[in-house]
């Protein structure tokens, strides 16, 4: 059978890592066929809750800020406090995963994502709120990676996979894009503690469905956990973030500023050489001598950047400068799901045919052209120009996840599969913090009805976000090229 173009077979393993518990599976037999596309559905959903989550909580802020009395720099943690231990976790979950069996971390995760969320729902003060999102995003950390590693095992067929990866990107890409109509609906008929009760129902049945449907895997050969280059990438990441989000309220070259870059200088040059020395590195740094898998993790961080800043924006905006309800801003938002909805499986197709860059190419045009609409923002703005630029920026945001998630995902061999979901998934969440931390600098002391015209410099980062999205699509792989 010929490879898919742009997917590289070289490290695929012929038959899935087999349990003791499950038996032989044959990869070219019907039933395992169906088996894979089930397992494939059970970890969508897992995956959809997930991204979901992440989206509706923004369209919840003003409300949460309103209930709990707090600032624009409180709601930026809300956001944050999830992304960043995220970030932080999801390559050693990863890790863990392929040592101690990816369906045991996958429920565990679902299990303190689930508990998590009931926490959230129930939190009386906004500290209570932030902890319970620092606890969920340790559950989910445990989840999207190890999720991905599952259904890679599964399904081992070059060309089934490709399918799989594109199916995968385009579940995420949409519960991405459709977390504020569905979070404008709850809040406005529910509160916004429904946000965070909606996911439990789901966890129970994804965790009943993993019981009877998911086998265990593991990687042939696992690596050793690395605790110092874990520890070192929480204080890169969190000081960064941190950094970014308390700037405008401490001042940026205050003493208590200075301080921050400077533990967030020695942690990046600890980190690079704690990992350059390691046998087995939590992020193996050599990998990023490829310029494909630089591209599709530096891709990963760009697209998230610009994504967090429009919901963000964008949220604020509609309901505080121009007074809408959150089910009004959610409706305005629609667009946007609908391009991420039929554009995200067209990409995977996309890809599996002529390879990533084209899909990149057309995913960095939209979202430059998506963020320059927004550039002359004001508190008159035609609403169909509001819904012009969503759909714009839905159709990049669905045209980019699969070339990215691909690229990715075959940079590393398949035994390594939990940590190649890993590094893809904690690009994308530093890119979703950097993108909340980044547009709430901009109006961070902006009052609602300064508010539109204090957004123009974030649309303008978005628009240079498409732009970076055309400078990555030059250095991927083009059709019938290995990633």
């Amino acid at each position: 059978m010929r490879p898919q173009p742009g997917i590289s077979t070289t490290n695929l393993p012929p038959h899935p890592r087999q349990d003791p518990s499950t038996g032989p599976v044959d990869p070219g037999g019907s039933s395992s066929s169906r088996r894979g596309w089930v397992v494939l559905a059970i970890c969508c959903l897992s995956l959809f809750v997930v991204g979901l989550d992440t989206t509706m909580v923004n369209v919840a802020l003003p409300a949460i800020g309103q209930d709990l009395n707090v600032g624009t720099s409180g709601l930026e943690w809300t956001v944050n406090a999830y992304t960043l231990v995220l970030a932080s976790l999801l390559i050693s979950s990863g890790a863990v995963a392929d040592r101690v069996g990816r369906r045991r971390v996958f429920q565990l995760g679902l299990l303190v994502f689930g508990v998590a969320s009931a926490a959230c729902a129930l939190a009386p003060s906004i500290g209570l709120l932030i902890g319970a999102r620092v606890v969920q995003g340790i559950g989910g950390s445990m989840l999207s990676p190890v999720a991905l590693a599952i259904v890679v095992n599964v399904i081992t067929d070059p060309k089934e996979r490709a399918r799989a990866i594109g199916v995968w990107a385009a579940v995420f890409g949409v519960s991405m894009a459709a977390g504020p109509v569905t979070g404008g609906a709850l809040v406005e008929g529910l509160g916004w503690r429904s946000v965070f009760w909606i996911n439990v129902p789901v966890v129970v049945a994804v965790l009943l469905l993993t019981v009877f449907f998911v086998p265990e895997s593991r990687g042939q050969q696992p690596r050793r956990l690395d605790v110092p280059g874990q520890l070192l990438l929480v204080v890169m990441v969190g000081g960064a973030v941190a950094m970014l989000i308390e700037g405008p309220r401490i001042g940026w070259v205050s003493p208590v500023a200075l301080i921050g870059y400077a533990v967030v200088a020695a942690a990046t040059a600890g980190f690079v050489w704690t990992e350059s020395r390691r046998r087995e590195p939590l992020m193996d740094l050599q990998l990023f001598r490829r310029r494909p898998f630089t591209a599709a993790v530096v891709g990963a961080v760009v697209v998230f950047v610009a994504l967090n800043a429009t919901l963000l924006l964008g949220t604020l905006y509609l309901q505080d400068a121009r007074g809408m309800s959150a089910l009004a801003a959610g409706a305005v938002t629609l667009p946007m799901a609908l391009g991420a909805t039929v554009c995200a499986p067209l990409s995977g197709i996309l890809v599996g045919r002529v390879g990533p860059r084209r899909p990149l190419l057309i995913a960095g045009t939209f979202t430059t052209l998506g963020g320059l609409c927004l550039v002359a923002l004001d508190d008159d703005t035609s609403i169909l120009v509001l819904l012009l630029a969503y759909l714009l920026l839905g159709i990049g945001f669905g045209f980019s996840n699969a070339p990215i998630t691909n690229t990715a995902v075959n940079g590393l061999p398949a035994d390594r599969s939990g940590v190649a979901g890993g590094l893809t998934s904690t690009a994308r969440q530093f890119g979703a913090a950097l993108g909340v931390a980044l547009a709430g600098g901009v109006i961070a002391t902006a009052t609602p009805a300064d508010l539109a015209h204090a957004s123009r410099p974030g649309w303008i980062l978005v628009a240079c976000c498409g732009l970076l999205v055309l400078l990555v699509a030059r250095v991927s792989p083009a059709a019938g090229k290995s990633s």
